[in-house]
C-alpha cells in the first residue's frame, strides 16, 4: 500500500493538524505501507524556537521522516497573518504540490487534509491524475465558515465554496472531526461521510497539571492559549476581564488576525490585559501549570459553530484544569461529558459572573482527572489512526494489506 498524503503543516512544525497527521502517519507506517507526504517548507512562526532554519526542509528536496516516511517539501510563500496573505500562499503551495506529488510517483490511494483549502483541488486533480481514490480529511466545517466570516457575500456560491462542494461529493470518502457536520455533508451529497475526531496521544498527554492553589486573597489566573482570530471572539475576554477588574488576571498568549485589534481594544476600554507571544512545548506547560482556569472560545454568532469543537479542547482537558467553555453546541455537549468545565454563552457578564464565583470559591477549580480520563478512553490518537488507516485500507480495496478489519469509527464516545 502506498498513500500520499497533502497537507500544509507538518513536523517540524507544532500545529493541530501536524499533531494529528504524525499520528496518523505513524500508524500507517506501522502497518508497512509507504507514505509520501507533500508539505510546504515548515513556516517559523509554526516552529519550536529550538529547530533550526536548517531543520525546516529545502523545496523540492526529499527527506526522510521519524517514521520512515517520505516529506516531499514545496516552496513556502512567507505570509502573515491576514487573510489575503495566506490565501497566496496556500495557493502557490497547493499549484506546486500538484507536479511534486506525481513526480512521486502513483499512490494506491490520496488523502488531503483542510483547511488550507486550495489544497482540496490540488488533492482532486492528482486522485483524478493518477485515477485512483481520493479522501478528504476536513478538519473544519468548510465552505460553511467562507459564509459565516464573510469570505463569500454573494447570494449565489463563490469559486471556492463551488470547489469545496464539487469535490465533498466527488470524493470516494469525506472524514469529518465533529458528528454535526458530518451529518451536514451526507445531506448535501457526499457519497461516503466517516467521523475520526481529533485528540491527543495518550502516550505524550502533558503532564498533569498540579491543583489550583488560587485563594480569594489573589486575582484568579485566567489563561487563553491559542490563535487569536475571528472565530475565538476573544473580545468578550477582554470585557469580562475589564468588569472583574483586579480579582482576575487575564493573560492571552499566541498570535493571530486579531491579536493587533485585541491590544488596541484592551487599551480603549481600559482592561488590564496580559499578551504573550505563542509557547510550545515546555512553555506551553509553563503556562498551564500558572492558570487556576483555562478558556476555549467561540463566537456565538457564526452557525457553523454549531458543529465545530476547537481542537485545543481536548489538550486542555488532558491538562487536568478547569475550563472555561464560551462554545455551544457540540463543543458544549462534548465538555458536559467529560466534566472538569463550566459552558457560559460568550457575554461578557456571564462570563464575569463565573469568574467572580470562581474567585470566591476557588475549590470549584479542582476538577480532578476526569477529562483526563476521557481523552484516554475517546481521544487517543493511536486508536483514531488506527480507524483512518482501517478506511483508507477499505477504500483502497486492498483486502490484502496488513491490519485490522474496520469495525466502527470512534465519534463522540
Amino acid at each position: 500500500m502506498k498513500v500520499l498524503l497533502l497537507t500544509h503543516s507538518y513536523d517540524p512544525e507544532v500545529t493541530a493538524p501536524q499533531r494529528r497527521w504524525n499520528a496518523f502517519v505513524s500508524v500507517f507506517r506501522a502497518r508497512g505501507w509507504d507514505v509520501d507526504v507533500v508539505v510546504p517548507v515548515a513556516h517559523p512562526e509554526r516552529t519550536p524556537a529550538q529547530v533550526t532554519a536548517s531543520e525546516y526542509g529545502r523545496a523540492m528536496r526529499r527527506e526522510g521522516g521519524r517514521h520512515g516516511e517520505r516529506i516531499l517539501r514545496v516552496p513556502l510563500v512567507r505570509h502573515t497573518e491576514s487573510r489575503l496573505s495566506k490565501l497566496v500562499s496556500n495557493v502557490a503551495s497547493s499549484v506546486l504540490a500538484v507536479p511534486r506529488a506525481l513526480l512521486a510517483g502513483r499512490a494506491d490511494v490520496v488523502v488531503v487534509t483542510v483547511p488550507a483549502l486550495p489544497n482540496i483541488a490540488a488533492g482532486y486533480a492528482v486522485s483524478r491524475l493518477w485515477g485512483r481514490p481520493l479522501i478528504v480529511d476536513m478538519r473544519d466545517a468548510w465552505p460553511d465558515l467562507a459564509r459565516d466570516a464573510e469570505v463569500v457575500t454573494s447570494d449565489k456560491p463563490g469559486v471556492m465554496e463551488t470547489v469545496v462542494a464539487f469535490v465533498q461529493r466527488r470524493a470516494e470518502a469525506v472524514v469529518s472531526v465533529t458528528s454535526g457536520f458530518a451529518e451536514l455533508l451526507r445531506e448535501r451529497g457526499a457519497r461516503r461521510v466517516e467521523v475520526v475526531p481529533n485528540g491527543v496521544l495518550k502516550n505524550r498527554m502533558p503532564p498533569l497539571a498540579e491543583p489550583s492553589s488560587a485563594t480569594p486573597e489573589r486575582p484568579l489566573r485566567v489563561l487563553y492559549l491559542g490563535n487569536h482570530g475571528e472565530s475565538q471572539g476573544l473580545e468578550v475576554l477582554i470585557d469580562a476581564a475589564r468588569a472583574c477588574g483586579t480579582d482576575v488576571h487575564l493573560r492571552l498568549v499566541g498570535t493571530g488576525t486579531r491579536k493587533r485589534a485585541l491590544l488596541e481594544h484592551a487599551g480603549a476600554t481600559g482592561a488590564v490585559v496580559e499578551f504573550l507571544d505563542a509557547t510550545h512545548d515546555a512553555q506551553t506547560l509553563a503556562q498551564y501549570d500558572w492558570a487556576d482556569t483555562t478558556v476555549v472560545s467561540l463566537r456565538d454568532d457564526w452557525p457553523s459553530f454549531d458543529w465545530t469543537i476547537p481542537s485545543k479542547t481536548y489538550e486542555l482537558l488532558a491538562v487536568g484544569k478547569h475550563i472555561t467553555a464560551v462554545v455551544r453546541g457540540e463543543a458544549a455537549e462534548i465538555l458536559a461529558e467529560a466534566g472538569g468545565a463550566d459552558v457560559v454563552p460568550a457575554d461578557p457578564d456571564a462570563i464575569a459572573a463565573l469568574w467572580r464565583d470562581l474567585h470566591a470559591r476557588p475549590e470549584r477549580l479542582r476538577v480532578g482527572d476526569a477529562g483526563r480520563q476521557w481523552v484516554a478512553r475517546h481521544r487517543n490518537l493511536g486508536p483514531l489512526g488506527e480507524d483512518f488507516a482501517d478506511l483508507v485500507q477499505e477504500i483502497a480495496g486492498d483486502s490484502s494489506a496488513p491490519g485490522r478489519r474496520r469495525t466502527k469509527t470512534r465519534n463522540n464516545g
